[in-house]
C-alpha cells in the first residue's frame, strides 16, 4: 500500500468509528444500494487482546478488496468479496487497518479426511484473544469450503470476531461459517505449512513450526 493511500485509509477508517453515537444511530436507520447495516456487540467479558475500535456499522455490500498477508513461509493474497459478507469483510479490514493481526500467528492446523484448514486471528491461543466485540453470521445454509476458501471462524453463532481460517485442501463442515473470499495468490505457501507438520504428528493441533504473519496489508 502506498503511504499516502496508508494514511488516507486511516483517517477515513476511524473518522466513521469515532462519529458521536447520535450519528452513528442515525446512519444505522438509513438505507442505501450497495450498504449494508452491520451491529458489532462490545463483549466485557472477551476484552481486547489489542486496542482496537469496533468498525462503523455502515458497510460496503458491493465490489471486492484484496488482502495481502506476509508471513515467515511466504505471501498469501486473499480477495473477499464483499457482497457476500459485507460486515464480515467490513470487520477484517477495519482490523488490518489498525493492525490487529501484524505479529501475530495461526495457532490451528488441521489435515484430516474431514477438515484441512489453517486457523489464525487469535491473539494469544486457538479461541482466545479476539477484538473486544463480536457480530452475527452471514450464512445462507448453502456454503461449502473448498480449497482456498477464507472463512470467520467462531465458537458458535454470532460469535464472530477477529478468527479466520483458510482451507488448504477441503473442509466437510456443516455451513455455519461465513465466507469472506478466496486466496488468489499463494497457495503453495499452505502447502508448504502443512508439509511441515502438526506437533506430535497429529491430525489437528499447533503447527510443528510455527507460522508468523508478520503483517497484513489492504490493496487499494
Amino acid at each position: 500500500m502506498k503511504p499516502r493511500a496508508a494514511v488516507t485509509a486511516l483517517a477515513a477508517l476511524f473518522a466513521l468509528t469515532v462519529l458521536p453515537v447520535a450519528t452513528a444511530q442515525a446512519a444505522e436507520t438509513q438505507s442505501a444500494p450497495g450498504l449494508a447495516h452491520c451491529l458489532y456487540t462490545p463483549t466485557p467479558d472477551l476484552p481486547a487482546a489489542k486496542p482496537v475500535l469496533r468498525p462503523f456499522p455502515i458497510a460496503l455490500a458491493k465490489g471486492t478488496v484484496t488482502l495481502r498477508m506476509s508471513t515467515n513461509y511466504g505471501r498469501v493474497e486473499m480477495t473477499m468479496d464483499r457482497q457476500n459478507a459485507p460486515c464480515g469483510v467490513h470487520n477484517f479490514v477495519s482490523l488490518t487497518l489498525q493492525r490487529f493481526y501484524h505479529h501475530t500467528q495461526c495457532f490451528r492446523l488441521t489435515d484430516s479426511a474431514r477438515l484441512g484448514v489453517l486457523q489464525c486471528g487469535d491473539i494469544y491461543e486457538v479461541e482466545k484473544g479476539g477484538p473486544g466485540y463480536r457480530f452475527d453470521d452471514e450464512v445462507t445454509g448453502q456454503e461449502t469450503y473448498p480449497r482456498g476458501t477464507v472463512a470467520i471462524g467462531n465458537q458458535g453463532p454470532g460469535t464472530n470476531g477477529s478468527q479466520f481460517f483458510v482451507v488448504h485442501s477441503f473442509a466437510n463442515i456443516d455451513p455455519n461459517y461465513t465466507v469472506l473470499g478466496r486466496v488468489t495468490e499463494g497457495i503453495e505457501v499452505l502447502d508448504e505449512i502443512v508439509a511441515a507438520g502438526i506437533e506430535g504428528g497429529a491430525e489437528d493441533g499447533p503447527p510443528a513450526e510455527p507460522v508468523r504473519i508478520h503483517r497484513i496489508d489492504v490493496d487499494w
